[in-house]
């Protein structure tokens, strides 16, 4: 297991936050409470640590395959249904959205493989990720994938918590199937666009993993 880069500046921050409140605490409280400078010491410390796992990366053997379209994110799968996009394709697609908790992997990953198409970050509001609304009224960053199958849609979506989303993909550039896509601090949720028709091969509630679990098949 690494540290994802993005983490690396709020670590940093959280651990001088860290030392700092421990240092006053054993300092000014000890002498008279050391009971309730040890109840800080561990409180910060458990904070410490779920800061630091929730930047973990995970070594995970990746799946990739032709007819395979992969989870782009680790979590609950909690919307498999047709939807109406009129962001990009205005018309009819399956959506199969994926709602990440604070406590699941962030890092976001690359469907299918194939050339970016279409990348386009939008303000907006910070409904909870579960929110029918979120997917098109909240902070997102969607890009379009497109292969000799079809052109498939990721939507990063901002949540109440989430409140930064990072996409590494640029327009024009090949993206290779669960390669890294981007990020998004703190819970979240990632919408996936796909033709009608194709072949779903998960669950609602289903817990899936990014680069790993198989959503469908072309």
């Amino acid at each position: 297991m690494t540290i994802h880069r993005e983490g690396i500046k709020t670590i940093m921050i959280v651990s001088i936050f860290f030392v700092a409140v421990n240092l006053a605490s054993f300092y000014f409280i000890s002498f008279d409470y050391p009971w309730l400078s040890w109840c800080i010491f561990l409180l910060t410390i458990l904070f410490w640590l779920f800061v630091l796992s929730f930047f973990r990366v995970p070594k995970r053997k990746l799946v990739t395959g032709d007819q395979l379209i992969v989870s782009p994110a680790d979590g609950k799968v909690v919307v498999i249904e047709e939807t109406v996009d009129e962001e990009y394709f205005k018309g009819k697609r399956l959506q199969i959205s994926i709602f990440m908790s604070p406590a699941n992997v962030h890092q976001n990953r690359n469907p299918v493989s194939g050339e970016v198409v279409y990348t386009q970050y939008h303000k907006g509001k910070y409904l909870v990720a579960w929110h029918p609304k979120s997917s098109t009224e909240n902070e997102r960053h969607t890009v379009v994938i497109r292969n000799a199958h079809a052109e498939v849609l990721v939507k990063q979506i901002a949540g109440a918590v989430a409140r930064r989303i990072v996409n590494y993909l640029k327009l024009g550039q090949q993206a290779d199937q669960s390669a890294e896509m981007g990020f998004i601090k703190f819970g979240s949720r990632v919408d996936l666009l796909l033709p009608v028709g194709t072949k779903v091969e998960v669950g609602l509630n289903q817990v899936v993993q990014g680069g790993v679990t198989v959503l469908a098949r072309f």
